[in-house]
Parts: structure tokens; C-alpha cells; sequence
């Protein structure tokens, strides 16, 4: 896709240099006919004029008249030449723009393949290894298990792209309710910690008693994804915390911290965007599709917060999303 989109960009290079070349040439035949025209009214003065005065005062009208129409095509060649450079700086930000796009596009692509690919073959041998085998009631209880679990992995990714969907074309409906944040973010880590094989240790830190106003389902999305986004970017291993405080009466704090490598700063904005994932995606080998933090930071947006990427100390990132209290 990349490769198509190439081809247009260099013949629109050879066409910006062939205007300009011509714009150069035309200017330069204009000056120079302006010139030699009057060079020729000045010498035709000279032949038929014996009056040196009035020589001397219609060659420096000439003169004035050929200064004049310099300025002119100066003036006119400036405007001409700051559009086309503008319209040149327009037309190559929409080709970045479809670069981008195409290399998200790509990078999605690839990226949700795989996402589908590995439950799905996980799966299919648990349920192989139900149909061939015969397993003990706890070792079957053992793969029935791992094969709920693959299936909830396929069905929150379906969920994430229909709710990403949603969200970017003002499709979802909110219901906004007074919701106990404190109690409903302790039973959501809980849940997550139930409901999945983790390779970390997710602990909390909530401080009671903090109300919002806000939509239980995206609120559920938001807290989903954090952790999620956390374990992708964790070595096995590590602690993952999350914190819920107040401040100052108005904002709730809810941070989501890891010990991962951290998200440099020239990047920190970009993570929102849709499909965007740090690194290549034919060597990546965190799981995602680049629709998590796009879709927290809508759910965020719309429930008038704000959040923000910081540094964890010895390493490591934080998301910090404050919200209104209600």
C-alpha cells in the first residue's frame, strides 16, 4: 500500500519542479523583454531627439516606466509564488496524512490477524484435546477454562473495534448515572483479575467514598483497557497499580502505573491515536490492535476529563485521568 501510494508523490515533485522551472523561465523572458523594449524607446529617442535635455528627461521616464513594471512582475510573481508554495505545503500534508493512514491501515491489519489467529488456534486445540482425549473431570475442567478464556480475549477485541467504531462516528449512547467510582473501580479490578491468566500482580489503591457522574459500560471499557495496555508493556513478573484518590473536592485521580520500558515523550501524544502502536509491527511482540488508549481517551473526553502520560520512577509509565466529582 505504502508502494502505491509512492508513485503519486514523485510525479508530484517532478510536476512542483517543472512549475517552478516554467514560472523562473516565463519571469525571466517577461523581465527581459520589459528590458529590451525599453532599451529600444530610449534608442529611438536618441536617433530622432537633438534636444539633450528633453533626451535626458524621456530617458529617465523610460527608465522610471521599466523600474515600474519590474516591481510589477516582482510583486505579482511574489503572490503567485507564496500561493503555489502554500498550495505546494497543503497537498504534501495530505500525502503525510495518507502515509499515516496507510501505514496504520497496515499495521491494524497485521496486527489484528494475529490478535484472532492465536485464540482462535488455542481453541480449537483445547477443544481437539476434548474431543480425542479422556481427561480426568479436572483436567477437563482445566482446558474448558483455557478455552473460556481464549473465547473472552476474541470477544473484548470485537468489543474494542465496535466501541472504537462508535465513538469516532458519535454513534454511542451515554447514559450518564451518579456512580460510587471508589466501589465501582475496586469490583472492575477484581473482575479483570478473575476473569484472566496474569503473568503479573495487580494491587490497588482506592480511597472510599468518590462519586461522578458517568456511563458504567465505557467507564468499564476505560479501566479494561488501562490494565490491559499495563500488562502488553510489563515484563512478566511485575506489579501493575492502580490508585484512585481525590483532590481538592473537584477531581478524582485515578492513576494506572507499570515497570515497563515507558513511553518516550515525543510519543506520548501519539499513543491516543487510532491504530497507532510504538514500534513495527512485523517485529512487534506485545498483542493489541492500537484501539485501546484511542478508545479511553474518547470515554475520558466525554465524560470531561483529561489524561495524561508520565514518567514511573525506576521505570516504566503512568496514565493519570482526572475526572469531576459529582
Amino acid at each position: 500500500m505504502t508502494t502505491s501510494l509512492s508513485k503519486p508523490i514523485y510525479l508530484f515533485y517532478i510536476l512542483v519542479f517543472y512549475v517552478l522551472f516554467q514560472f523562473s523561465w516565463w519571469a525571466y523572458l517577461l523581465v527581459n523583454l520589459n528590458t529590451e523594449v525599453c532599451r529600444q524607446k530610449i534608442e529611438f529617442v536618441n536617433a530622432f531627439h537633438t534636444d539633450e535635455l528633453q533626451l535626458r528627461t524621456d530617458t529617465i521616464k523610460y527608465e522610471k516606466e521599466l523600474h515600474k513594471r519590474w516591481m510589477m512582475v516582482a510583486g505579482e510573481g511574489a503572490v503567485f509564488l507564496s500561493l503555489l508554495l502554500f498550495g505546494i505545503y497543503k497537498t504534501r500534508n495530505a500525502f503525510n496524512r495518507e502515509f499515516a493512514l496507510a501505514k496504520q491501515q497496515k499495521n491494524f491489519l497485521l496486527s489484528i490477524t494475529h490478535e484472532f489467529k492465536s485464540p482462535l488456534a488455542a481453541v480449537k486445540l483445547n477443544l481437539q484435546t476434548l474431543q480425542k482425549r479422556k481427561l480426568e473431570p479436572e483436567q477437563k475442567d482445566h482446558v474448558i477454562r483455557k478455552a473460556l478464556l481464549e473465547t473472552e480475549r476474541i470477544h473484548l477485541l470485537i468489543e474494542n473495534a465496535l466501541i472504537a467504531s462508535r465513538l469516532e462516528s458519535h454513534n454511542y449512547e451515554y447514559y450518564f448515572e451518579p456512580i460510587d467510582l471508589s466501589h465501582f473501580l475496586k469490583d472492575a479490578v477484581n473482575e479483570f483479575i478473575d476473569r484472566q491468566d496474569h503473568e503479573h500482580t495487580i494491587s490497588h489503591n482506592i480511597e472510599p467514598g468518590i462519586g461522578i457522574s458517568g456511563d458504567k459500560m465505557a467507564l468499564i471499557s476505560l479501566i479494561y483497557n488501562l490494565l490491559e495496555n499495563a500488562e502488553k508493556y510489563s515484563p512478566a513478573d511485575t506489579e501493575i497499580k492502580i490508585s484512585l484518590k481525590k483532590e481538592n473536592s473537584k477531581e478524582a485521580i485515578l492513576k494506572v502505573s507499570d515497570q515497563g520500558n515507558g513511553i518516550p515523550e515525543h510519543e506520548r501524544n501519539k499513543v491516543f491515536e487510532k491504530f497507532y502502536r510504538m514500534g513495527n509491527e512485523d517485529t512487534r511482540k506485545t498483542k493489541g490492535t492500537g484501539l485501546g488508549l484511542f478508545i479511553v481517551q474518547h470515554v475520558v473526553t466525554l465524560h470531561k476529563g483529561s489524561i495524561h502520560v508520565k514518567s514511573n520512577q525506576p521505570s516504566g509509565a503512568i496514565f493519570e485521568i482526572r475526572l469531576p466529582i459529582s
